[in-house]
């Protein structure tokens, strides 16, 4: 019966072009079930069965490529996925060709990113009916804590959570109080940033008994997954710009390494001076006296004891770091009130902007301060906690970007900088 109607479509050229309408519509699936196409040119009727499909139960008024189109973008569990067009067509069902041509087009309006490789990303985020209660306790309102807070207040806003702050404000007993107003809330999952490496067990404790999942932001806690700084790689970082400044200014030699602590948070946070002192022992010439001095990451106590330090030390040439950049600042204070500033070489952690505007400053003896990028942790942090409400596989630890930060290249990672009413802090980052 086809060769027949095909035998009319060439004698009547209108003919011709229905059929080959009617063909490319069932080659492309737009119409599924039984489906009868009438084409009547003069007296002749041409009837085209289509294969049979799972009868659809969608609205007379949907249209099958926008859904179709909707399927692929389904096909996507976030931004960050990357599939094949081989990988899509599994999943969707869709015939090849119109899965490519598909991609393809949502590909030109935007919607769809493709790769070197041919792998295709989304640009679109599909909510879900769901709202996940996320708990953060913050530990502090510095700099370092404003810029992380901020960042997930941003990252919360365009996604389907609702954000419960609370402020541990550095101290146990407000960082336990809060842990169980958290869990009183109902939340879904917790943030966790709080100093005090010895009652991390007793948090993790109460969000576990409650069923709740725990992410904790620098200091690890059992049973959570940790996201932070890779503090050995950081203090690396601290160690070689430490060692390459003794080396130019002072040809390799150095009478003493002055390191500032924070012996509450732990050992995973005094990796970074552990691993800096290793660089340097294996590097300088000769011995050097090392002091340690319990700063708990603050500027004010740490300026005090250097202060007091440097009144009973006689004058030495002396390499300075610590555990964030208000202890590096508070000493490099010290010195300069001591008129001792041409013996002391500082590198901090951190990048703040109290770093970064000692950075800029002339005659600064602040040659580097390693940056932790704060105000980037909430996109992960989400990302991190949205991958754990779905249970999706999640690796122990998440590590966040370093970057030594230098006189020379401050601007370029932070050209918008402003500093009025900037005030040293007193807390750990």
């Amino acid at each position: 019966m086809l060769e027949e109607h095909e035998k009319q479509s060439n004698a009547n050229p209108i003919i011709g072009q229905r059929l080959k309408s009617a063909k490319a519509r069932f080659a492309s699936g737009a119409i599924f079930g039984f489906l009868a196409v009438l084409l009547k040119a003069t007296d002749a009727i041409i009837l085209f069965v289509m294969p049979s499909r799972k009868e659809s139960t969608a609205s007379p008024y949907t249209l099958e490529g926008v859904s179709r189109a909707c399927n692929i973008l389904r096909a996507f569990e976030d931004d960050r996925q990357t599939l094949s067009l081989t990988e899509i067509v599994e999943h969707t069902g869709l015939e090849r060709t119109i899965c490519f041509r598909l991609l393809r087009t949502l590909e030109e309006q935007g919607l769809l990113r493709r790769s070197d490789r041919g792998r295709y990303a989304s640009n679109v985020q599909i909510l879900s009916g769901k709202r996940f209660r996320i708990g953060y306790a913050s530990q502090t309102n510095d700099s370092f804590c404003s810029a992380l807070a901020q960042g997930l207040r941003w990252a919360a806003g365009s996604r389907p959570i609702d954000l419960i702050e609370v402020e541990n404000r550095y101290s146990i007993k407000v960082a336990l109080r809060n842990a169980g107003h958290l869990v009183a809330r109902g939340i879904d999952l917790a943030i966790e940033f709080q100093t005090y490496e010895r009652i991390g067990t007793k948090v993790a404790q109460l969000f576990g008994e409650a069923g709740i999942p725990l992410i904790a932001v620098e200091i690890p806690h059992p049973n959570a997954v940790f996201l932070g700084v890779d503090n050995q790689r950081a203090g690396a970082v601290a160690g070689k710009v430490l060692l390459k400044a003794a080396q130019t200014h002072w040809a390799g030699q150095c009478d003493e390494v002055l390191f500032l602590d924070l012996e509450i948070a732990g050992s995973l946070p005094h990796l970074r001076l552990s691993s800096a002192q290793n660089i340097l022992r294996n590097g300088l010439n000769g011995d050097c006296v090392l002091t340690h001095l319990d700063s708990r990451g603050e500027f004010v106590r740490s300026f005090e004891l250097t202060r007091r330090h440097l009144q009973l030390a006689p004058k030495r040439r002396t390499l300075v770091t610590g555990i964030n950049d208000y202890a590096v600042l508070g000493a490099l204070r010290a010195f300069e009130e001591a008129g001792r500033s041409n013996m002391c070489l500082a590198v901090s952690y951190g990048g703040g902007p109290e770093a970064r505007r000692e950075l800029r400053l002339p005659n600064s003896r602040l040659v580097g301060a390693v940056a932790f990028f704060p105000e980037k942790y909430g996109e992960s942090l989400l990302l991190l906690a949205l991958d754990i409400l779905h249970k999706r596989t999640t690796p122990p630890a998440v590590y966040m970007p370093v970057q030594l930060l230098t006189r020379k290249n401050v601007d370029e990672f932070y050209p918008h900088d402003t500093f009025v009413g900037l005030s040293p802090g007193d807390a750990m980052s």
